[in-house]
């Protein structure tokens, strides 16, 4: 008799679940496994492989096509000591544009980058990194659990552009912008990465635009100043990931749900945000709400159908829903693996499919890969 699988995720089923073609957008959807050791995947609707990169280095993250037809990929650069515990969850440090056969066309390296680093196609990265704060200015950060700066440390955030020579073309510096007591931890958080910059694009009008993770808060920074010119309410958005601007100027949220003011029950959803106003102008959630709950990662993105992608990360879990929300396709990443290293191997020790971002991409937008057939 054969022995029932364990893992709860792969048990319930993956590859395609569900699929409308008359409402789902027409395309190809890139993910790139974060314990697939530097496998990533470029699916068709019907979950099929059209396009598959073996790197060898596993993803410092996601991965991403480029308006120039190559994959930015952000990998985790090996050889590298854990700063704290979680440092190997979602450090990077090796950022490449790769062409479609494999080949490394640019690589720029950074040991403190992490979760995110944007690609421009022209050589431009624009990325977040980390410095180390001791002292008064370690103890200048508000919030979270006291004492659990490992070494008395807090690793605070900065944010870098380089060109594509790596030259250095503009920074920012958390502890020299964010005001302690508007941007203080979550008491429940480790204070060994003070705010946790987990997103950062720039903007039409030239800011920058971030994700701060363990505040709760999305900002807009001037590229001219440093300073914040615009942020989320404090309470709209809780532990959030991936705030991408749209068309119409609005900011699309994946709000996580950990720790929500006034909700007793935790769930995940995606919201469309007015800047002008700061109010939620659309969102979706599942309709049994605590049916879609990731508690850490996830993205959104709008297409230009008007569904919207999103990824519920920790389950591997890929769907499209209309402006209506209502599902259209859903895919479970069946590529499912472990950490090697020994410090996030003991935080996440069982088999996971989880993928930081997945990405659709219109025929059109990957001529490429019709010349292959």
């Amino acid at each position: 008799m054969t022995a029932v699988d364990q893992n709860t995720r792969r048990r319930r089923g993956t590859g395609l679940i569900a699929l409308d073609e008359r409402t789902a957008y027409d395309g190809y959807t890139l993910y790139a496994p974060l314990t697939g050791g530097g496998e990533v995947l470029l699916i068709d609707l019907h979950g099929a492989v059209a396009h598959r990169w073996r790197l060898p280095h596993r993803p410092g993250r996601h991965a991403r096509i480029l308006p120039n037809g190559n994959l930015a990929y952000n990998a985790t650069l090996p050889g590298q000591s854990a700063l704290f515990p979680m440092w190997h969850k979602y450090r990077g440090g090796l950022m490449q544009e790769i062409a479609p056969d494999g080949t490394v066309l640019r690589a720029f390296t950074d040991p403190l980058q992490h979760h995110d680093a944007h690609h421009y196609g022209d050589g431009r990265i624009l990325y977040s990194a980390l410095e180390p704060l001791t002292g008064t200015r370690a103890a200048a950060v508000r919030g979270g659990v006291p004492g659990s700066e490992p070494g008395g440390t807090v690793h605070a955030d900065t944010l870098h552009e380089v060109d594509g020579r790596g030259r250095p073309l503009w920074s920012w510096r958390a502890a020299d912008h964010l005001d302690p007591d508007a941007y203080a931890l979550h008491p429940d958080y480790s204070r060994e990465h003070w705010p946790l910059v987990n997103s950062v694009l720039p903007l039409a009008d030239g800011n920058v635009l971030a994700s701060l993770r363990s505040v709760s808060a999305v900002v807009v920074i001037s590229r001219e100043t440093g300073e914040i010119l615009w942020r989320t309410e404090p309470g709209l958005v809780s532990q959030q990931h991936h705030p991408t601007e749209l068309p119409n100027g609005n900011i699309l949220i994946f709000d996580n749900g950990v720790f929500r003011p006034g909700s007793d029950v935790p769930y995940s959803r995606v919201i469309e945000v007015e800047r002008a106003t700061g109010k939620v102008v659309w969102e979706y959630h599942d309709p049994a709400r605590e049916a879609f709950f990731a508690p850490f990662m996830g993205s959104a993105q709008r297409l230009p159908n008007g569904n919207t992608l999103i990824t519920d990360s920790p389950a591997g879990r890929l769907f499209e829903v209309s402006a209506r929300g209502e599902l259209c396709w859903e895919y479970v990443v069946p590529q499912f693996g472990g950490y090697h290293e020994e410090e996030v191997g003991a935080l996440f020790p069982a088999q996971h499919n989880a993928v930081f971002r997945a990405y659709r991409y219109g025929p059109g937008q990957l001529p490429w890969l019709k010349r292959q057939g």
